[in-house]
């Protein structure tokens, strides 16, 4: 299995943005239908129910979306895709944990750590002169080396505060308000960020060749 190729690669094969999207946050969405769901899922498929209550419920049903979202993923371009596949080895090791242990806390720190990882990935990767959040948005836009530099250095920035507000909302508010939270407070934020960044992003943009044509 090799993952996906550089940002700027002409060989790198891309999926629809859409489609893109869909496949990372669609786990996310499921997560949070089970987890509001849980008791109406668990009546319809008893054998369910000994998961416990609905967090692990979600928690295993995120385990498998996640896993079909990136064999998907896979299938459709023959590489694994680097940002998603980090979260979904998290995911899987901290799920299991989760349903394992049978304590929702694990789940919880899910985000922390994931966050945390991407910070430290991106800011590390900027260290080798390597900018990875071209590889979570190549399909949205294409920008100069410097446009992405500066761009992956405001978003690795970004993830460590992701993840402190992570930690405080599970460790003061109750296990339903931290996953409505996680799914409508963290999506609102992080896309009051990507507004803020559209001025370097238009100003680092590169020029479709069709249009220089």
């Amino acid at each position: 299995m090799e993952f996906e190729r550089d940002p700027n690669d002409p060989a790198r094969k891309e999926l629809p943005p859409l489609l893109k999207l869909a496949l990372e946050l669609g786990p996310l969405a499921v997560f949070f239908l089970f987890n509001a769901r849980g008791e109406q899922i668990v009546q319809l498929f008893p054998a369910l129910q000994s998961l416990g209550k609905p967090i692990f419920l979600a928690t295993a049903a995120f385990m498998v979306a996640i896993t079909i979202s990136l064999a998907v993923s896979y299938w459709l371009t023959r590489r694994l895709p680097i940002m998603p596949m980090v979260t979904g080895v998290v995911v899987l090791v901290f799920g299991a944990l989760t349903l394992w242990l049978h304590d929702d806390l694990f789940i919880k720190l899910k985000p922390t750590i994931v966050n945390c990882l991407f910070g430290a990935v991106l800011l590390g990767g900027l260290v080798f002169e390597k900018s990875f959040l071209g590889y979570v948005f190549d399909s949205a836009f294409k920008l100069s080396e410097e446009g992405w530099r500066k761009l992956t250095f405001r978003w690795g920035i970004f993830f460590f505060v992701l993840a402190a507000i992570n930690e405080i909302v599970w460790r003061n508010f109750s296990t339903d308000f931290w996953v409505s939270f996680k799914v409508f407070g963290m999506m609102p934020i992080t896309l009051a960020f990507t507004l803020t960044q559209l001025p370097l992003i238009q100003r680092y943009a590169l020029m479709d060749e069709a249009k220089e044509d």
